[in-house]
């Protein structure tokens, strides 16, 4: 009896040798959904350069996390939102593709919005509805996600959790800073 055709996720089964050839090929395409992702993070701290100064100002629950923890979790939150939708691209079924991208770059913007409008602006109410809004297109992403290529939903998982906390925190603040 011969190799399986198709691996456990339905994408076809390859060598050793095929398998280094075809990995070694995306690099450039996880550089361009880095690039993408980070390129958030940074337009989001030049919009929002005092952002840790307003944090320390603001009424804070006590649940509140200290400012310094929003860096290393959004550097790892980051990297997998990337590496999830370079995995949809490489590995997942065709047929879902375009909708799990279109969801990515939307819940992207969703994600570069929230930054602006709750540090530099103040506007934390605004900031709430785009949080939610983050929410629910992460949601969606990962449900669309785990239709083309499940694995790159559970890379979502931890970003979908911290953004549901961040929710709830965004929530807090404005309530305790009206």
């Amino acid at each position: 009896m011969g190799r399986p055709l198709h691996d456990r996720h339905g994408q076809p089964a390859v060598n050793g040798a095929a398998l280094r050839a075809q990995l070694a090929r995306p690099v450039p395409l996880l550089l361009v959904f880095l690039a993408l992702t980070y390129g958030v993070a940074v337009v989001g701290g030049l919009a929002a350069a005092e952002a840790e100064d307003v944090y320390l100002t603001l009424e804070r629950p006590a649940w509140a996390p200290p400012a310094w923890l929003f860096g290393p979790v959004w550097t790892v939150l980051y990297a997998s939102i990337a590496v999830a939708a370079w995995l949809v691209v490489r590995r997942g079924r065709p047929e879902g593709r375009r909708l799990a991208l279109a969801l990515w770059a939307v819940q992207l913007l969703l994600n570069l919005a929230w930054t602006p409008l709750f540090f530099a602006a103040g506007q934390y109410g605004p900031a709430l509805v785009d949080i939610c809004l983050l929410l629910v297109s992460i949601a969606l992403t990962a449900a669309v996600f785990a239709r083309v290529y499940r694995p790159a939903a559970w890379l979502l998982l931890p970003y979908l959790l911290w953004v549901a906390y961040a929710s709830a925190l965004n929530w807090s603040i404005w309530l305790l800073n009206r």
